[in-house]
């Protein structure tokens, strides 16, 4: 069978990355295109002591992958949605969004609880500013500490303390039944050994086993998302989180194939992109260009495409979670980019704006800035693939 061409495709080199560029890679090869998939190392992956949010002002994860696009090394890149600055180069174009996945988030626990069920002062982890506030809104009392790393690294970190507990009471126990083989009273409280047990594990509870942790979390919060990508949302206690309540970032759960305008362009436009998931994302996107909340605020976007409307929830919100601006409104699909600058202006009069300025202040004072609004990644969410998300993603 003849091929309508090579395509080369940038990707970072993170195992989540990898799989959504594969991904794209299979829907373009049923199309009888031949592609070849380039890693590229990002300026957000060599700079590993920082937290993702600092990187995220300059689009870290995103910039390096583009500018092999514009100097025609590769036809395409592809990226989280969320990572991707609002302002873009304007040679430079998305010309696919693929159709896109669950955007919500969800509570990751080694036993299953509930936000509610966690024990007052419990510690959950995550380094984005819109989920730490979305959090303190609901729950006050919560400890919310920094976590970065990809998918597998976060969620070791989360198992890691319970496995290794009861790894080492195991041992003991062990070490006591062989100590003890001649006591007729002793019960050995297991029913498995220590090898046993261990073969029983997941994969990523083998790995959490191994790992250094410095911050025992009693939960995580991650993209479901970025969780499908990388195969672990089924071997986790994954919590659905509400998006009425936990908004998401804009753009999470997407993907955006980044093209330089031209030929190439329209060609994935017509192969990969998915009318219904560009218009939700737009709607977003539109909102945080005009809100100019960037990487500075904890701000959810969340649109919904319902018939000929785009019904969109926004929440803007003070790093400790005590104050908010928040509506929801159904947009004209036909009108949807004028629509999301008119919800936009309204919100900003309603004091998001204020809010948002006051976030940058902030963060020009030496604040922390958000790790998964758009200008930001992996994914996590879903995130930040490695040593961030992501985003992401």
């Amino acid at each position: 069978m003849t091929t309508r061409g090579t395509l080369r495709l940038a990707t970072r080199g993170s195992d989540l990355a990898l799989r959504q560029a594969a991904a794209v890679r299979e829907a373009l090869e049923d199309r009888r295109y031949d592609v070849e998939i380039v890693e590229v190392e990002t300026t957000g992956d060599q700079i590993r002591d920082e937290l993702i949010h600092r990187l995220g002002k300059t689009g870290a994860f995103v910039r390096s992958l583009d500018e092999q696009v514009l100097d025609g090394s590769v036809d395409a890149a592809v990226h989280s949605m969320k990572d991707v600055p609002t302002e873009q180069p304007d040679s430079l174009v998305v010309a696919a969004v693929p159709q896109r996945a669950d955007p919500s988030d969800v509570l990751v626990t080694p036993d299953g609880a509930t936000l509610s069920e966690l024990p007052e002062g419990a510690t959950v982890g995550t380094s984005s500013l819109r989920r730490k506030a979305e959090l303190l809104a609901e729950r006050p009392d919560l400890d919310v500490q920094p976590l970065r790393g990809n998918v597998d690294t976060r969620v070791e970190k989360l198992l890691a303390p319970s496995l290794q507990a009861e790894h080492e009471e195991r041992s003991e126990e062990e070490k006591e039944r062989k100590e003890r083989l001649e006591d007729d009273e002793y019960v050995f409280p297991y029913d498995q050994d220590v090898e046993e047990w261990f073969d029983g594990l997941r994969e990523i509870e083998r790995q959490a086993l191994g790992r250094d942790v410095d911050t025992e979390f009693d939960a995580i919060v991650l993209a479901r998302a970025g969780l499908e990508r990388s195969g672990l949302l089924y071997n986790v206690e994954a919590t659905p989180l509400s998006t009425e309540t936990f908004v998401p970032a804009p753009g999470q759960g997407a993907l955006a194939v980044a093209t330089a305008d031209g030929e190439v362009a329209e060609e994935i436009n017509e192969v990969l992109d998915h009318p219904r998931s560009r218009a939700e994302t737009t709607v977003e996107r539109v909102i945080l260009e005009e809100l100019g909340g960037g990487c500075v605020a904890p701000l959810g976007i969340h649109a919904v495409l319902q018939g000929r409307s785009v019904r969109t929830r926004v929440r803007v919100l003070s790093q400790d979670g005590t104050e908010e601006v928040s509506a929801t409104r159904d947009i004209p699909v036909d009108h949807h980019v004028d629509g999301a600058k008119s919800f936009a202006a309204d919100l900003a009069d309603q004091g998001a704006k204020d809010m948002i300025e006051a976030a940058k202040k902030e963060l020009d004072d030496g604040g922390e800035a958000d790790d998964d609004a758009a200008s930001a990644v992996e994914t996590d969410d879903e995130g930040i693939a490695e040593d961030g998300g992501a985003t992401e993603e």
